[in-house]
């Protein structure tokens, strides 16, 4: 998919740069527009507040949460596939780790970009980009809130959006 925008959000801003590479700032995050479409739907989706939540699973025989979603039974106590059902998870959890990739041969994404693993309130651990291009400022245990980000437009002129995570602002 051709990327027409990159889109970086900041902890407390967001930001993005337009065709032109200037810097855009914005005051708030981007609410999901009925012309955006997720670029994994299976796997998030928006709340009505614009907020992503992550489709995720739960056994019901042991209460293990996970994530991804996965029908081929619990990876915890062993319960067979018809004892696990969807879960939404909130999107909100820690930094456990981070890293910084400076040189990528890809052309999907630009180096520099931030990974990192967040331990989810529900439980389940992901790794998924973050929206601050590099490190600065981040600390192991931040509290981090699950965003959308633009990711391109598929060829019906529809805005794709993705998923990232960001520090979340003090007292939340």
């Amino acid at each position: 998919m051709a990327i027409d925008a990159e889109r970086y959000i900041l902890a407390g801003q967001h930001a993005s740069i337009d065709g032109r590479k200037q810097f855009v700032v914005f005051s708030r995050p981007e609410k999901f527009m009925p012309n955006q479409k997720a670029v994994h739907p299976e796997l998030y989706s928006p709340d009505s507040a614009g907020i992503p939540s992550l489709t995720g699973g739960k056994c019901r025989a042991c209460g293990y949460v996970f994530f991804p979603p996965q029908r081929y039974g619990c990876e915890s106590c062993g319960a067979p596939p018809e004892k696990l059902e969807a879960a939404e998870l909130r999107g909100c959890g820690r930094l456990h780790s981070y890293a910084t990739v400076h040189l990528y041969q890809g052309k999907d994404i630009e180096a520099p970009f931030t990974v990192g693993l967040i331990v989810l309130d529900e439980g389940p651990a992901i790794r998924s980009l973050l929206t601050s291009r590099t490190d600065d400022g981040l600390t192991i245990g931040d509290r981090m809130n699950s965003v959308l980000v633009a990711a391109g437009t598929d060829p019906d002129g529809n805005q794709m959006v993705e998923l990232r995570f960001a520090r979340a602002e003090a007292g939340r």
